[in-house]
């Protein structure tokens, strides 16, 4: 019998081990070897993923420490997953801007059971980076993009194999996890086109004044994604 999209996503974190070496004062954000973070896993899967459904692929760049740092959910922090999908857990309610941007757009789309019946939520690199405290994107050191540029091309098939529309991918960020990511595409061959819109962070920090523009811009290119 063929898996549910639920099942094999659950199955991909709980197994996820990033086999690479970091660069000095570097460290790992991996949220999935602990044992409360598998149980939201599953149970935000359970509840949103318990189907065949193929979905479009929302791509951001690497979890962030408030975000799916903390949760093992992309772009939800603790508080959106409690107050939007319902997932009771005992972690540090502290927002993150991402999320609460994310989550916002949910709602204007029509909800988080529309939202996550046609779309899904992941980053380029799926395991997050800190450095002196501090988020690090992949891409944001040398030596890092080049450690783990195999890692991410591995578990990007791993999930595709959940169940994709190869149709189309969205990818939040216009400059280099866009730019990293086309090469990606243009190499794999995954994905016939793929679309670009600003990163929740970069919106909440440098265009606030704009937010409700970008939240219509990213309801506009998900219902253009449904209709065609």
């Amino acid at each position: 019998m063929k898996k549910d999209f639920s099942e094999k996503a659950i199955l991909f974190f709980k197994k996820l081990n990033p086999n690479f070496n970091l660069p000095k004062d570097v460290s790992f954000l991996l949220p999935y070897d602990s044992s409360d973070v598998k149980i939201l896993i599953r149970n935000f899967f359970l509840k949103y993923y318990s189907d065949q459904r193929e979905r479009t692929f929302i791509f951001g760049i690497n979890p962030g420490r408030l975000g799916a740092g903390t949760t093992g959910i992309a772009f939800t922090d603790p508080v959106q997953l409690e107050k939007v999908c319902g997932i009771e857990n005992s972690l540090l309610k502290k927002p993150e801007l991402s999320s609460t941007f994310i989550y916002t757009v949910i709602n204007e789309f029509g909800g988080d059971e529309k939202f996550f019946s046609n779309f899904f939520l992941t980053a380029i690199c799926p395991v997050g980076f800190v450095k002196n405290g501090k988020n690090l994107n992949y891409y944001d050191d040398p030596t890092l993009i080049k450690s783990c540029k195999s890692f991410i091309h591995d578990t990007i098939q791993r999930q595709i194999s959940f169940g994709v529309n190869r149709k189309i991918a969205i990818c939040l960020g216009e400059g280099k996890n866009f730019n990293y990511f086309k090469k990606l595409n243009d190499e794999l061959k995954l994905f016939k086109e793929i679309v670009k819109l600003p990163h929740p962070r970069f919106i909440m920090q440098y265009r606030r004044q704009k937010i409700n523009y970008h939240v219509q811009q990213y309801v506009r290119t998900m219902d253009k994604i449904l209709t065609t």
